[in-house]
């Protein structure tokens, strides 16, 4: 059996792939586990939990995980080690999210390729490697595009009492906003502050009726064209293509955005696994 994951911050998306075809895949999902937040120890013992019942870990021969914040060996090897302690017989294979979201977008094909989920990645493919990336640059400096930038105006422009009423009261609601000292501490005392800021996304995607909510959607596509997309070479020349559930929501916006800035737009899916599958299925029977 062949197990592919989809790992963002937030969540993982995982797809069981049985060596007969003609089995239909097994689905589940996961938190996410991005290693600058997560320890091995601690994403092996939330997968082991998270495992449906009926899945075999000693079955899995190859698991094929992309996923957030593995670029440097180091923070790879703290996913890999986990996924060695839960699936002790199989090869694992750790790689960048990028490389997932442009293998499901484009297949073997060259082109450009996003994710806009809680985070932001981009890059430009060659149909077999990553060529090209501008850096994201994270939550804190950048993530143009992405959850977290969206969440970060709303929550900003609530602190400065600048959001309507009911996208406020939501928000108070949703989240048990207290005053600025409240807010501070869950952005730079606990933990994971990017899911923090990111969950106010379906918040704007719940109120996207008022006008408010449209034009902090319209911003924050704009700057990431603006910061990222049109400082890769001759960008025009590729379509848009993206994965990851902001980009996936706001697609219309998104479109747009793509648009006024002379892209044509290819795929924009909710999530890559699907796609993955298939690519990897393609890839077992060559």
């Amino acid at each position: 059996m062949l197990l592919l994951a989809d790992g963002g911050s937030t969540k993982c998306s995982w797809c069981l792939l049985d060596d007969a075809p003609s089995t239909p895949p097994t689905h589940f999902t996961t938190e996410g586990y991005n290693p600058y937040f997560w320890d091995s120890a601690a994403i092996a013992a939330s997968l082991a939990s998270g495992l449906p019942v009926g899945v075999a870990p000693e079955r899995v021969r190859a698991v094929h995980y992309y996923g957030a914040g593995v670029l440097s060996p180091a923070k790879a090897e703290v996913v890999a080690g986990a996924l060695r302690q839960v699936f002790p017989g199989a090869q694992v294979h750790v790689a960048e999210d990028l490389l997932a979201a442009a293998r499901a977008l484009l297949g073997r094909a060259p082109g450009f390729a996003a994710i806009l989920g809680t985070g932001t990645n981009s890059c430009l493919f060659d149909g077999e490697k990553i060529t090209h990336v501008v850096e994201s640059l994270g939550y804190s400096l950048g993530d143009e595009g992405a959850g977290t930038y969206l969440g970060r105006l709303l929550l900003r422009d609530y602190l400065r009492g600048r959001v309507p009423a009911g996208l406020a009261a939501a928000m108070r609601a949703s989240h048990g906003l207290g005053d600025l000292s409240e807010v501070l501490d869950r952005l730079y005392s606990q933990p994971l502050p990017n899911r923090f800021l990111a969950s106010f996304a379906r918040l704007a995607r719940e109120h996207y009726h008022e006008p408010y909510c449209q034009a902090a959607v319209a911003q924050t596509f704009e700057a990431f064209f603006q910061q990222i997309v049109t400082h890769y070479p001759d960008y025009q020349r590729y379509s848009f293509n993206c994965v990851g559930s902001v980009g996936y929501h706001f697609r219309d916006a998104l479109a747009a955005a793509a648009t006024r800035h002379g892209m044509a737009v290819g795929h924009i899916l909710q999530g890559p696994i699907d796609a993955l599958a298939a690519y990897h299925r393609a890839a077992a029977a060559q």
